[in-house]
């Protein structure tokens, strides 16, 4: 398939191409490996996308652990990887849980918080809770990319370190504010952000305010 919104870097590990798939969902393409995060059949159309070799997991809401999705990319050498909370649905290659590290194939991959502090259920409980679902940061060699999961504007931001692309959540009440979003996206510091999941979104405000700062790459 040809991805018309396709971006590629440069990186030690080779030409890593990065496509936003719908929805929260990101596809990295780095020589012939194919890696998915949340991929969301409702958002795209996966049986014009290349087989995976590897499908993340935030956590498993209905919008990030979609089986559809999986029916058209998964083949029986995919494997799967997701916080602890995916073990009742899947056979996980490796779960990975706030803070752990996994390598695969050359590539580093920590999984980091993601999760809700203001907004709530009617319960009282976060939509997200802190635990419970992950971020990943993804190391390519010398490049760096945050998936963020669902999350507000969290402190564990600032301590990702440097990171070369964000894919970042913007929708609420499930994860962030337009505020929040430039926020996150000037704490983080990335000089490329890919803004996912989201609605409604106030492209002029997003790109008025982080103007000169940050790439902004639309799904």
């Amino acid at each position: 398939m040809i991805f018309t919104l396709s971006q590629q870097f440069a990186t030690l590990l080779g030409t890593l191409t990065i496509v936003p798939a719908g929805h929260g969902a990101v596809c990295f393409r780095l020589g012939d490996l194919v890696m998915y995060v949340d991929p969301y059949s409702e958002a795209a159309d996966y049986s014009t996308f290349p087989k995976a070799d590897m499908v993340l997991f935030t956590h498993d809401h209905y919008d990030h652990y979609d089986t559809k999705a999986l029916e058209h990319l998964v083949t029986e050498k995919t494997v799967f990887v997701g916080p602890k909370c995916m073990e009742e649905h899947l056979k996980l290659e490796k779960t990975l849980n706030n803070g752990d590290v996994f390598h695969w194939k050359g590539i580093e991959i920590k999984a980091v918080p993601a999760y809700n502090i203001i907004n709530k259920k009617p319960d009282g409980q976060p939509y997200h809770p802190k635990g419970y679902g992950n971020g990943y940061v993804f190391t390519f060699g010398d490049f760096r990319v945050y998936a963020a999961g669902d999350t507000e504007l969290i402190p564990e931001m600032e301590q990702l370190g440097h990171i070369d692309v964000a894919v970042l959540p913007k929708n609420l009440p499930y994860t962030m504010s337009d505020e929040q979003f430039v926020e996150a996206a000037v704490r983080i510091g990335a000089p490329v952000v890919y803004p996912v999941h989201y609605f409604e979104l106030d492209k002029e405000r997003l790109e008025r305010e982080l103007k000169d700062k940050i790439q902004l790459i639309y799904k």
